[in-house]
């Protein structure tokens, strides 16, 4: 089969590999049907996640049909169609059975797949501890529809969880990247009073204005963003913030922007160290939360996106074969031609 490997820091390659095979009586082998290219697969690729194998098949948001299956595999069945979780977990160890599942202690645990075991840029993948980290998708809802679920949407699910936003709440998100939109789509759910998106991409924006994810976008290029929240939240800042932009400088914005007693989440993967302002924001009493996504509830989300609640298919800017995923690649990570997000068909 074909499959885009991390072979170095800066060097991927598509290339021929062996078809997996079903090691343990739980996994499931699956054809792939779509996948897309991540901001956390450039990661990858540019060196700065240190847990990722080189020699990898890269990909960690993808649907696909299941076309093999373990013996002790009761969920699933051959045919089925289902949306693969980004992050594979026992359900058994300390940290499943309290929901931790991102810090699962198995070795195929956590965000296993596309970092440290064979992912879903290619034609065919393992999946391990398939009943636990599967989502069956319905039929009325198609592998576009589903794409997300088991990364972006999870995250964004994930965040506002930990967000424990409040219906009074004016909630400002910083970044209308992919993981941005999908934070938004899930703030939706929850609605808080007012939602503020900072970007400095005017086509992001647009997107945000147009498919009425927020109430207020701001361009930090155009505003004074620190004032701008002031005015809007009678002069206190904003309640919740989800930093999801990862910038140089929207660390320290989100700190200044929040009022006393807000919650800050960092839903954002670094590339660099951030430095804790302490002296400057001691006295604001804020409650700051980070880490990555515990990736357990696409069954909700699926629901969701079956009673039409969340459609995340606005972030499809880009749909292209499999054969030119390199190219796809080269566009993502270069954010040409106002891409957001890629669909990449592998039915070819």
């Amino acid at each position: 089969m074909k499959a885009v490997v991390y072979e170095d820091i800066n060097r991927l390659v598509l290339k021929e590999c062996e078809k997996p095979k079903l090691i343990e009586d739980t996994d499931v082998i699956l054809k792939v049907t779509t996948t897309t290219i991540c901001s956390s697969d450039i990661h990858i690729k540019r060196g700065f996640v240190p847990r990722s194998v080189k020699g990898v098949v890269l990909g960690h948001e993808f649907v696909g049909v299941v076309e093999e299956k373990g013996a002790k595999v009761k969920n699933f069945n051959i045919g089925d169609r289902v949306a693969v979780n980004c992050e594979t977990f026992c359900g058994e160890c300390f940290y499943c059975k309290k929901g931790y599942v991102n810090n699962c202690i198995d070795k195929n645990g956590g965000w296993a797949l596309g970092c440290r075991i064979d992912g879903g840029q290619g034609e065919y993948t393992r999946i391990p501890f398939a009943d636990n980290c599967l989502t069956k998708i319905p039929d009325s809802v198609t592998d576009e529809e589903a794409l997300f679920t088991g990364d972006l949407l999870s995250t964004g699910y994930w965040a506002c969880k930990i967000g424990e936003i409040e219906k009074d709440d004016t909630v400002v998100v910083i970044g209308a990247g992919p993981t941005g939109l999908c934070t938004l789509l899930n703030l939706k759910l929850h609605n808080p009073k007012k939602i503020i998106v900072i970007d400095v991409d005017e086509n992001r924006l647009e997107l945000v204005k147009k498919n009425s994810y927020a109430d207020i976008v701001l361009n930090p290029l155009k505003v004074d963003i620190e004032k701008e929240i002031l005015k809007y939240t009678e002069g206190r800042g904003a309640d919740r913030v989800f930093e999801v932009a990862g910038g140089e400088r929207t660390f320290d914005l989100a700190l200044k922007i929040a009022r006393p007693n807000a919650t800050v989440v960092l839903v954002a993967m670094y590339e660099k160290d951030q430095t804790l302002p302490l002296p400057n924001i001691y006295g604001k009493n804020l409650t700051i939360k980070f880490g990555g996504v515990d990736g357990y509830d696409c069954d909700k989300i699926m629901k969701y996106i079956e009673e039409k609640k969340i459609d995340a298919t606005s972030l499809i800017t880009h749909r292209m074969k499999f054969k030119d995923i390199m190219e796809a690649y080269e566009i993502f990570e270069n954010k040409r031609d106002g891409v957001i997000k890629i669909a990449i068909d592998m039915k070819e």
